[in-house]
């Protein structure tokens, strides 16, 4: 039984990995589960010295510089949005505040990880309100993201894999039918004009958990604080301006959130490895040769709210932002020691891997009865 399926070729390591996992077709499998020497030892090692350098620490003063950096970038879209009044520059105002949802989406994330403060139901309460400010769930995503964390890029286990509207297994592929196999054959080249759509649906996808799932924790308050927000980011926009301009308006500030937050969350696995249902893999094995982490520094960790360190994030997912680049040296040369690769790549290239890769497993809902040569050279 195959343990785990490199499904993309395209993806640099800073160290060297095996040839199976960078050369061949489009997916590459190990038969055995021994091609995986288990480094439970290594990441008891690792924990141990990241915790003597003191890298999970809580960093409570960069976390409130940043939420009073977010609130002040809030007073200045409400402020410019007054001033402008009917003007098309209120665009502008539109995309500034997709990008402040997001910011607030990247702090939410981090306290639902336990990074920002000192115990866990402190945490929470506040990822939740965060979460109502941008108009998600916090409850529908910690139940996602939880599973993601156990099991990521692992077959029917991660829910980042699921099919949706995009195809991320081949399997799922060949079952496309009617306008989801149009969209599948070149979902690549279709995956940033969708995340425009990605905004909405991140709401639509909330609200229906919470309206519809059994059992769900802080489902009044949730329900309460999005009853609150949609509202106070409806109201204005549709009173104060022309009912086309609005509505453009709401199109901007939805297509930025859904491209940002799209943009920063699928470098971290896509055309990474897949591993099976049934493959038994060490948790440090596990976490870093499925995460791959997006160079830049500390622009891009502003830009991706710390996600940039994917491989880092995955080891220890309540370290706090501001420790991550730290850990990374660690990590890098635990990874160097025992010949594990340890995947890193420029923010462009990795979504040239991530177009690349839903391109060709968009391949798989083409029509069986193509010509074989035909197929060989779109592979090519």
């Amino acid at each position: 039984m195959p343990t785990i399926s490199y499904a993309s070729a395209s993806t640099s390591t800073t160290t060297a990995p095996t040839p199976q996992a960078v050369q061949g077709p489009l997916r590459r499998t190990y038969a055995r589960r021994d091609d995986f020497p288990s480094l439970t030892k290594v990441y008891s090692q690792l924990s141990k010295t990241v915790r003597e350098a003191g890298l999970l620490r809580r960093t409570p003063w960069f976390y409130a510089w940043t939420a009073l950096g977010i609130a002040a970038g809030f007073a200045g879209a409400v402020t410019g949005f007054v001033l402008l009044g009917d003007s098309w520059f209120q665009l502008l105002i539109a995309a500034a505040l997709g990008i402040l949802f997001t910011q607030t989406a990247f702090l939410a994330h981090e306290a639902a990880h336990r990074q920002i403060l000192s115990s866990g139901p402190a945490n929470d309460r506040l990822a939740r309100f965060l979460g109502g400010i941008v108009g998600m769930s916090y409850a529908w995503w910690d139940s996602k993201h939880t599973r993601h964390h156990a099991n990521p890029n692992r077959v029917a286990k991660d829910p980042d894999i699921d099919v949706d509207t995009i195809s991320f297994l081949e399997e799922d592929a060949v079952q496309a039918r009617g306008l989801r196999r149009l969209i599948t054959l070149r979902q690549g080249w279709l995956f940033f004009p969708l995340l425009t759509l990605e905004g909405i649906n991140l709401h639509i996808l909330g609200v229906r958990h919470l309206l519809t799932q059994k059992q769900v924790k802080g489902r009044w308050v949730e329900l309460a604080l999005l009853a609150i927000r949609f509202p106070l980011v409806l109201v204005p926009v549709f009173a104060l301006l022309p009912l086309g301009m609005a509505f453009a308006f709401m199109g901007v500030q939805l297509a930025v959130f859904g491209v940002y937050m799209g943009a920063s969350f699928a470098p971290n696995h896509k055309g990474m490895p897949v591993i099976a249902p049934d493959a038994k893999l060490d948790f440090f094995s596990k976490q870093v040769r499925t995460s791959r982490n997006i160079r830049g520094g500390w622009w891009a960790t502003w830009l991706m709210g710390g996600l940039n360190y994917q491989i880092e994030h995955h080891l220890f997912p309540s370290m706090a932002r501001p420790h991550l680049a730290r850990a990374r040296a660690i990590v890098l040369e635990f990874c160097r020691t025992h010949d594990v690769p340890y995947t890193e790549t420029s923010l462009l290239r990795s979504y040239a891997i991530v177009i690349d890769y839903l391109n060709r497993v968009g391949l798989a809902a083409r029509d069986p009865f193509d010509c074989p040569i035909t197929a060989q050279y779109r592979r090519a």
